[in-house]
């Protein structure tokens, strides 16, 4: 796609990049010339992803819950590569509890990571992105920021605060030369649900509609190549769904309620 090759030589950060989605975007992005940017909290499997890599790169620990380690993320991929054209806000978690069930330390870890690391990322890079007057951020958010389902409110919460920052970031951000996209994926079969469905139940009965992560990277791909910014839903029906619920909830929760309580 010609799309896909106008990453080459863009320096890209990706977040969350140890597994799942993150670490098969950062192997896109090395296998289509761009130098590549690892961060996430796991030291040894950075480096087993990093090990695949052959073109430029760098692999940073980093977890988003701490604003010095993001700090410190951005400035050594400043000295290493002199600016960062895109950032990718991957990094996430989820647990499926019922509320009554779910603690707060629960509540507030999802919040810190899906919607306050996003924020201090982006605080953080924002700064170059300026003084260069261009980039592209692009967040990984959910279609559970626009269509809440049982068993997620704690997740959806984060991921409904994640995409409001975002479209209003994207305002502020107007004719600046900096996009923000957001990539709404439904669910993705990556190992997130080792953590968020640890008994199984959920992902089997989702199993047939779930996403392969390779359809992620390659709406992320495009987001940073167009540099247009702007909200991809995946799959484009689920997104079509979400809008209907919003637009006709009560209609809608009659026709199509039994699915959002599937956990």
């Amino acid at each position: 796609m010609a799309g896909q090759r106008g990453v080459a030589g863009l320096v890209v950060v990706v977040t969350g990049a140890s597994s799942g989605i993150g670490a098969a975007l950062c192997r896109e992005l090395d296998r289509l010339g761009a130098a590549t940017v690892l961060m996430a909290r796991s030291e040894s499997k950075l480096r087993e992803v990093a090990a695949g890599l052959r073109g430029d790169h760098a692999a940073y620990v980093v977890d988003v819950a701490s604003a010095e380690q993001v700090q410190e993320g951005v400035r050594k991929t400043l000295d290493r590569f002199g600016r960062i054209d895109a950032w990718v806000n991957n990094a996430g978690f989820g647990e499926f509890e019922r509320v009554e069930a779910a603690s707060l330390a629960s509540f507030e870890a999802m919040m810190d990571v899906n919607y306050m690391g996003v924020v201090r990322c982006t605080k953080a890079v924002l700064p170059a992105m300026r003084q260069a007057g261009r980039g592209t951020i692009v967040n990984v958010v959910s279609l559970a920021g626009k269509l809440a389902t049982a068993k997620s409110a704690g997740y959806a919460a984060s991921k409904h605060a994640a995409l409001g920052f975002s479209n209003a970031l994207r305002r502020e951000l107007k004719g600046s030369g900096i996009a923000v996209a957001v990539v709404n994926p439904g669910p993705v079969d990556t190992p997130f649900f080792d953590r968020a469905d640890p008994g199984g139940e959920y992902t089997q009965r989702v199993r047939p509609y779930m996403l392969r992560p390779e359809r992620v990277v390659r709406a992320i791909v495009c987001a940073i190549a167009s540099g247009r910014g702007g909200e991809i839903d995946l799959p484009r029906t689920a997104g079509v769904g979400a809008r209907l619920f919003q637009l006709f909830p009560s209609v809608s929760e009659w026709l199509f309620g039994r699915f959002l309580d599937k956990k």
